[in-house]
């Protein structure tokens, strides 16, 4: 099956619809999404190259019915419920979306792709045996914050203050932990802002600039990844040199990130749905983690900024964006 050029909509939610004949003649794979449809290509590719390496060719052997909630959580429950009724043989969803279906059914199989901790989420009685109709990836964004700092600090290596943007609901406790330790253990001031709505967001930036704030790093979780373009708009505005978890963020324009690589873990969330199709079962398939890292530079966002990187620090990228 071709990708679909459009998204049409149910309730408020995206998604991409696969043909009625597909689902009867072909097993369903459900594939859910907090963030936008739109801004999910990358990892939607990365899921299909998983299911292809496991022999499952979409359109061929599988159908995949997509879903987004637009960053709209309040909707997953009818989008939850909807896709259950079309009777998928399993799921593939982020963070938040494995939440809603675990709340709504414990039967049917699910492979997250996760970057918070899945034990304490309750999906998954431990990593190494899972239990449970849950099983998935695990890229631990949240504990990379002493690394996100010390690269902020060989950027603009004269600033003594820094921010950091926090969602409570979706980052980690350790990561501000280790935020707060690191940027104690190398003399800088650390100006942390709780956000849960956009709202928060732009009053945050404004404390920022009231408080002098140098330099910004943003925390992981589903929900600052879902509002990149409003933090790098906002990071422009105020001329604020900032890095994020996530390469998304940095391709739609921030100045760089560093954390595990998202598309990695989609690819073999995408095996792993695989497998359950071919019989195994999710709670003797061990929570796999990620061990690929991605340091990404934006040059273009950089030169905006007036900031140059060091040779050698350049030299450490896996990717540079001009």
């Amino acid at each position: 099956m071709k990708r679909r050029e459009f998204i049409t909509m149910l309730g408020g939610a995206a998604v991409w619809p696969v043909s009625a004949r597909a689902q009867q003649t072909m097993p369903l794979i459900g594939f859910l999404r907090n963030a936008p449809l739109a801004a999910s290509a990358h990892v939607v590719d990365a899921f299909r190259q998983g299911l292809k390496e496991a022999g499952y060719v979409e359109g061929q052997h599988v159908a995949v019915e997509y879903r987004s909630v637009e960053a709209d959580a309040v909707r997953l429950p009818a989008l939850v419920a909807d896709l259950l009724r079309r009777r998928p043989a399993v799921v593939v969803g982020d963070t938040t979306s494995v939440l809603a279906m675990k709340a709504a059914t414990n039967t049917v199989p699910m492979v997250f792709a996760t970057g918070s901790d899945p034990v304490r989420d309750g999906f998954v009685a431990s990593l190494n045996r899972p239990g449970g109709n849950i099983t998935g990836v695990v890229f631990f964004n949240s504990v990379l914050a002493a690394k996100r700092l010390e690269l902020l600090r060989q950027l603009v290596p004269g600033q003594t203050t820094v921010g950091m943007l926090v969602n409570p609901n979706t980052t980690n406790e350790a990561e501000r932990r280790d935020a707060q330790a690191a940027s104690q253990s190398i003399g800088l001031q650390l100006v942390i802002a709780d956000v849960s709505s956009e709202q928060d967001i732009e009053t945050a930036y404004l404390m920022f600039v009231r408080r002098r704030v140098g330099a910004l790093m943003v925390g992981s979780g589903a929900f600052l990844n879902a509002h990149k373009e409003i933090l790098v708009a906002l990071a422009a505005r105020h001329a604020l040199p900032s890095i994020y978890a996530q390469r998304e963020a940095t391709v739609a324009g921030g100045l760089m990130s560093y954390g595990a690589s998202i598309t990695g873990a989609y690819r073999q969330a995408g095996v792993y749905a695989a497998r359950i199709l071919k019989g195994e079962k999710p709670a003797d398939l061990p929570v796999m983690q990620s061990s690929k890292f991605e340091f990404v530079i934006n040059l273009k966002t950089a030169k905006t900024l007036g900031l140059e990187f060091h040779p050698q620090l350049l030299a450490t990228a896996d990717e540079v964006i001009e």
